[in-house]
């Protein structure tokens, strides 16, 4: 009746924005990520078998609020699923991670994919990927791309129920052992601005919303064949093509929805002043001021200076992470 998990979170090189349903967390659109390892969130569930509320605990804190109440409804699906037979009952849930949260990281995409494993492990279930992944899914969609480790492809689907809606793996971890993503800390504070509400007010609001979304799911199909051949070229052009309209999207909601620092600027700028002298490095940017840079390892060494010399306070060096697994 009691499990952990470790779980990595993700960074998408064609972005998830945007949702058709608010309730499952259907996307309008596919998206594609790269799992980030060594980054990890560590949450362990136990089920009690006793009446009473679920004890939750996120970050040395008790979590409160609308954070509290997606995990209760996860925990909540769990149950359902288990059956009556099974009396789960109250759950203890402790959830920690190592790098900071709500700072465009996906912490919540690593934190629902770690609940959604240990969860399940928890309540006598089988490892399954794909209901893992739904699962995690109604917690943060990004979280349905953390389940698997490598490049994984979160299909749109079709069906109303969102039983098609659930990631895959293309790729694992071990497909391109050369590729380094770095992530430049220009800043460690909450966004103003969740992504759920971000997403939200861009969907209503903004006029360049269905070509958005009609573009990012052709560059899903795009990608694919850059990364099964490793050209590091064309798929930091497509992420950083996809990244720019992901933000113009949201500068055109109502109110405009601005998640750049003047640091996160003056990286992107290095970036390309760098490529003119033959370095390999390109950025995307999630629903953060954080950049994160794809490069090479011959490479890492000059883009790891880049970000620090505008304004990085830190740089996270990553590589393709693995599975979300028990432990």
């Amino acid at each position: 009746m009691k499990a952990t998990a470790i779980a990595h979170p993700n960074i998408a090189l064609v972005k998830y924005w945007g949702k058709r349903d608010e309730k499952l967390i259907l996307p309008h659109q596919s998206s594609l990520s790269v799992t980030l390892g060594p980054l990890a969130v560590t949450t362990t569930v136990e089920f009690t078998g006793q009446k009473g509320p679920d004890q939750i605990e996120i970050n040395g804190k008790v979590a409160e609020g609308g954070e509290r109440k997606r995990v209760e409804e996860a925990l909540k699906l769990v149950r359902l699923e288990a059956g009556a037979k099974k009396k789960l009952g109250a759950a203890r849930m402790v959830s920690r991670g190592d790098f900071p949260a709500s700072a465009g990281l996906a912490s919540s995409a690593a934190a629902f994919a770690a609940l959604s494993v240990a969860a399940r492990s928890a309540a006598g279930f089988g490892r399954d990927t794909k209901a893992e992944s739904i699962l995690a899914r109604r917690g943060s969609g990004s979280a349905s791309r953390s389940i698997e480790g490598g490049f994984v492809r979160w299909n749109r689907g079709k069906r109303a129920d969102g039983k098609d809606s659930f990631a895959e793996q293309l790729f694992d971890e071990r497909h391109w052992p050369e590729l380094r993503l770095l992530v430049g800390m220009v800043s460690r504070e909450e966004k103003e601005v969740k992504s759920r509400d971000g997403m939200r007010s861009t969907v209503e609001t903004s006029p360049y919303y269905p070509a958005w979304a009609k573009d990012a799911e052709r560059e899903v199909k795009e990608i694919v064949r850059f990364i099964k051949r490793r050209d590091l070229e064309a798929v930091g052009e497509i992420a950083e093509r996809n990244a720019w309209r992901m933000h113009a999207t949201a500068l055109g909601a109502n109110p405009p929805l601005c998640y750049l620092k003047p640091a996160t600027l003056e990286v992107i700028e290095a970036c390309r002043q760098l490529r003119k002298q033959g370095v390999g490095v390109w950025f995307t940017l999630d629903a953060g001021p954080n950049p994160v840079l794809l490069t090479s390892a011959t490479d890492e060494a000059r883009a790891v200076a880049l970000v620090k010399a505008h304004g990085a306070s830190e740089v996270v060096q990553c590589r393709p992470g693995g599975d979300a697994r028990l432990v």
